[in-house]
């Protein structure tokens, strides 16, 4: 018997052509059907999407069910045959819904006037003191069209109509500007260019506020009035904020009229909504919760604060704000926060080295609570003190080790909240030959002995080379004490190697007394098991960190910091700061990639912004001010890049994305190393310049030698580069270096939001997810998706559906062309060695280190040896935390309807489980 012919069918559409048959086109319109009917939740239900999928299967079967093989049928035939399904199926409502759609359908094919505004009558507007005025509906078509204005896919009179159907006569001003805002955020979901929209409208509130707070009377401005506004605003502005002791009097003495003209208003319309909430809530400054403080105000307040030694600060401020205000680049949280005030705190990064006696313990978290106060991230090196069962002398007694102290190092930071702002937040490192690390290893645990527990914490491994060489050996691993074995703390290399295998000696002499001697793989297994299970302890490179540091002729990394990315040396004198800020490679991209003009120009400008941070600094410890001004080390990072792949059409999982990852950080690398030398050449090498391996012509890009070395060519690292490194390692040992070290990649957790790019060097988590905060939540897609699928045809209310009901994957959606699947693959459909390649190909480059969170979708104790194993023989220095995949899925809810209090903090998207981090979490955002 001959096999069946499938059947192919020809559409027969309106105007006489022809089109092959697309069934996923019924899908799209039943699907509507139901979400006109059972509200946008609907479509992401498992309910009606096996509904659709069985109704499209019966259209598809009664028009395929006649014998001739290919034939046609007209669109009408098509839809008849849906409205059938749909009665046949009981679902009356949604055939009815449907009718309607094709009524609809039928209307858009033929042309009608536009429905005008629809006003309510006689609407009167409540003043604070109880006054009424009209409802000035004219001057709201002002703002709504001014937020609308270059952004064609909003739509005005849309957002109109529904503030005007929010409001009710004797409404309260500021609830007709939530209204306006909770009107376009309302769209957001489907149109991303509504989150501008939301934002001009909120932008239109916070000038009222600071408008009326720093004239003394209640103002109003329109987005085309704020050219005149902010030139008369900026100088009053500068002088409420130093009659309220809050701004530094020495910015009253700058030339503000100067600086007031070189204001950009027109600024104040890139922010997406979630980038000026962060800032309303945050950043600009308030006198009794009243902001007086207007956006681009902000930036060059920042700036000017960071001018305050410039021989032209004017100029110079002028400058840095143009950089800030044009999203080139962000200083980082602390700066952003306190620069031009009376207490400029603006050092991102502390590391600290803890003494092994009890005034030193307690000085260490007394300095951590110095450090917190304004806003500092600690990354506190716990390893020198003794463990458990180690002889005290004083007291003849027995150490109970170092975990008690971490319990109050935990509590202290939780206690000193960073002024209100934010929750303290510190990481405490311990080597892996430390006879406490299993103790250590369960500090995050949830069950246990809670004396012995610090779930607000963070934790992580200082690994030396040797344990791992061990654990590929199949070797043992001893544990020691400290205090009888000191000098491990300082070595690294091939010494530490010597000095270790030389105490083990010892131990079995019997001329140690407190020792532990484990399989290595048996605590390599524990310490990645522990780290599937709460994120913690994560895992750092001790011997890659020193080996590769410009300051190794001057002491020892002993570990990081909060974040991972600081590399510095640490003792009990010197608290090691670091000065961050990252550079946006979004904002210097160009059709053929990145702009290498306007990128040395970015850099050169950010590293001189970076070293005033340390001149002008608020310094709370003398420890922490005696190592910035000796060794002047700042950290220049990056973020945008999983945006600027997007740009540039290159999957994260691709030989493509490794090589931007290469060749944009060698040009960032290029640049800051010219700028710190030219800094040298103009106002003196730091202090401890000499005997550095700057000094020697060693870059970073060299340092690799030392590393491969120490290991006996067990490294595997690209060493290709593209830029004239001669030329630059000659001019470094002319001019020296004004900083120690340069690079540093950091989190960015909210100055990106403030830039509205992606965080950091990070993929994409989701291309759709869901922002919390008190106002409520709503949905936001990638907006780079969003256009791709608008192109094709493909963006409606049913692909969002979908895009929920796939938890923002686009895998599950056969529709969307494989092309666009790959690019805009998500972190857990990227293999995490394509994360570790391309951070290997960064950290040849950079003198410091980077944050790299590694994403596992599915985490086996196979895959977890192999990853990290293969992150130390890439060369990296550090990890940050481990990502694997929880039940948390994107909220499959739409915005329209929700409505809350406007302002409100944001809270964290959902996370992965295994590394609840909070970098997303305005309660912690760790270094920036």
């Amino acid at each position: 018997m001959a096999a069946e012919q499938p059947v192919e069918l020809t559409v027969i559409r309106r105007d006489g052509s022809s089109t092959p048959f697309d069934a996923t086109k019924i899908s799209v319109a039943v699907t509507k059907a139901f979400l006109a009917v059972e509200g946008a939740d609907a479509g992401a239900t498992h309910r009606v999407r096996d509904l659709v999928t069985d109704l499209t299967g019966r259209v598809v079967g009664a028009l395929t069910s006649r014998g001739d093989a290919r034939r046609s049928v007209q669109v009408e035939d098509i839809q008849d045959q849906v409205e059938l399904a749909l009665m046949r199926a009981g679902e009356h409502q949604v055939a009815r819904a449907y009718v309607l759609y094709r009524e609809e359908r039928t209307k858009a094919r033929t042309p009608a006037d536009a429905a005008g505004v629809t006003e309510k009558p006689a609407l009167t507007v409540r003043a604070t003191d109880g006054t009424r005025s009209p409802l000035d509906v004219d001057r709201l078509r002002v703002i709504v069209a001014e937020a609308a204005a270059g952004l064609d896919a909003v739509d005005p009179e849309l957002i109109l109509n529904e503030t005007l159907g929010a409001c009710y006569d004797g409404i309260a001003q500021h609830e007709v500007e939530l209204a306006l805002v909770m009107a376009a955020r309302g769209f957001v979901e489907t149109e991303p260019q509504y989150s501008f929209a939301a934002s001009r409208l909120l932008l239109d509130q916070i000038r009222r506020e600071a408008l009326g707070r720093v004239h003394g009377e209640p103002r109003q401005a329109s987005q085309a009035e704020m050219a005149e506004a902010y030139a008369t605003y900026f100088p009053q502005y500068i002088r409420t904020g130093i009659e309220a002791g809050q701004l530094d009097p020495e910015l009253g003495t700058f030339d503000l009229e100067r600086l007031a003209a070189a204001i950009r208003p027109d600024a104040d319309l890139d922010f997406t909504f979630l980038s000026l909430q962060t800032l309303y809530d945050r950043y600009l400054l308030h006198i009794d919760k009243v902001r007086y403080e207007l956006p681009q105000a902000f930036f060059l307040r920042v700036a000017m604060g960071m001018a305050l030694r410039e021989d032209d600060r004017e100029a110079r401020a002028i400058q840095f704000y143009e950089l800030l205000s044009l999203f080139r680049f962000m200083s980082s949280t602390p700066t952003l926060f306190n620069s031009g005030t009376t207490r400029p705190q603006l050092s991102s990064c502390f590391l600290t080295t803890v003494e092994d006696d009890l005034a030193g313990i307690f000085h260490g978290i007394r300095n951590n609570a110095l450090l917190a106060k304004y806003s500092g991230g600690l990354g506190n090196d716990w390893t020198p003190v003794r463990g458990i069962g180690a002889r005290i002398r004083g007291t003849n007694g027995e150490s109970q080790g170092v975990v008690p102290f971490l319990k109050i190092a935990n509590d202290t930071a939780v206690a000193v909240n960073q002024g209100g702002k934010r929750k303290g937040a510190v990481c405490a490192y311990l080597e892996t030959w430390h006879i406490d690390i299993e103790e250590f290893l369960d500090l995050r645990k949830n069950t246990g002995d809670e004396r012995r527990r610090t779930h607000d914490m963070n934790t992580a491994n200082w690994v030396p080379d040797l344990f791992l060489q061990r654990v590929e050996a199949g070797g043992e691993w001893t544990l020691f004490s400290p205090n009888e074995v000191i000098d491990l703390h300082d070595l690294y290399g091939t010494a530490f190697a010597e000095a270790y295998v030389a105490y083990e000696a010892a131990a079995d002499r019997g001329e140690i007394r407190v020792f532990k001697r484990v399989k290595a793989v048996d605590l390599w297994r524990r310490m990645l098991t522990v780290l599937f299970e709460t994120g913690h302890p994560w895992i750092t490179f001790k011997d890659a960190c020193n080996l590769r540091s410009p300051q190794q002729h001057d002491g020892v990394v002993h570990s990081s910091n909060l974040c991972t990315e600081i590399t510095l040396n640490t003792t009990v004198e010197e608290t090691a700061v670091c000065n961050l800020g990252s550079v946006n490679l979004v904002a210097h991209l160009t059709a053929d990639g990145l702009d290498a003009d306007l990128l040395r120009d970015t850099v050169k400008t950010a590293v001189r912004m970076l070293d005033n941070v340390i001149d002008v600094n608020f310094y709370t410890t003398p420890e922490s001010e005696r190592a910035n001004q000796r060794h002047r080390p700042v950290g220049l990072g990056l973020m945008g890049f999983a945006d600027a792949l997007f740009a540039l059409r290159i999957p994260y999982s691709s030989d493509a994305a490794v090589e931007f990852a290469d060749s944009s950080m060698e040009q960032i690398s290029y640049h800051a190393i010219e700028a710190s030398s030219d800094l040298a050449a103009e106002r003196g090498r730091y202090s401890t310049y000499d005997g550095s391996l700057w000094s020697k012509g060693i870059l970073p890009i060299d340092s690799l030698e030392l590393l491969t070395s120490a290991r006996n060519g067990d490294v595997i690292v690209d060493e290709s580069r593209r830029l004239d490194w001669d030329t630059l390692r000659a001019k470094v040992l002319r001019d020296g270096m004004r900083n120690s070290n340069v690079m540093a990649i950091a989190p960015t957790a909210t100055i990106s939001n403030i830039c509205g790019v992606s965080q950091s060097i990070e993929p994409t988590y989701s291309n759709l997810f869901v922002k919390s905060n008190m106002s409520g939540e709503f949905t936001v897609a990638n907006p780079y998706l969003v256009a791709d699928l608008k192109a094709r045809g493909l963006w409606d209310q049913v692909m969002v559906s979908d895009l929920k009901y796939h938890d923002g994957v686009l895998a599950g959606i056969e529709r969307i062309p494989a092309e666009v699947r790959e690019l805009y693959a998500t972190a857990f459909e990227i293999d995490p060695q394509w994360l570790v390649k391309a951070a290997s190909r960064r950290q040849k480059w950079i003198d410091q280190a980077q944050s790299l969170n590694l994403y596992m979708a599915k985490p086996s104790g196979r895959a977890l040896d192999e990853l990290y194993r293969s992150a130390w023989r890439f060369g990296l220095k550090t990890t940050y935390y481990l990502r694997s995949q929880s039940a948390t899925h994107v909220e499959k809810s739409t915005l329209k309807g929700t409505d809350g209090r406007l302002n409100a903090v944001p809270v964290a998207i959902p996370e992965p489980t295994g590394a609840v981090c909070s970098i997303d979490d305005p309660d912690c955002e760790a270094c920036q």
